[in-house]
């Protein structure tokens, strides 16, 4: 009898357990910087074209792996902007330091 694996965590909950995503303790211009990141216009041109695709059900096995990349990598961004926006928030109110 062969023993079965169970995956519990997906890529994008493992790097969000790495990226500790519920702590905004990222340096301001490093969560400017992740909040700028987007996805090229050719790419986003071929996401909305697989999307499209996908809706009518016309995907290919291989243009439907390359949507679920696309998709995989938006989470991992989505998920390094939420950090970014928390690290903000946080960092606009702590107080200031005046070097007294």
């Amino acid at each position: 009898m062969a023993a079965s694996i169970v995956v519990e965590d997906s890529e994008v909950e493992i790097l969000s357990r790495v990226l500790d995503a519920q702590n905004g303790n990222l340096p301001q211009e490093a969560a400017k910087a992740w909040l700028a990141l987007e996805f090229p216009e050719g790419d986003q041109a071929r996401l909305r074209s697989l999307s499209a695709k996908a809706k009518s059900e016309r995907l290919s096995g291989a243009e439907s792996v390359l949507l679920e990349n696309y998709l995989h990598v938006g989470r991992i961004i989505d998920l390094m902007k939420s950090k970014a926006r928390l690290s903000l928030r946080r960092g606009a109110r702590k107080p200031l330091d005046h070097g007294g």
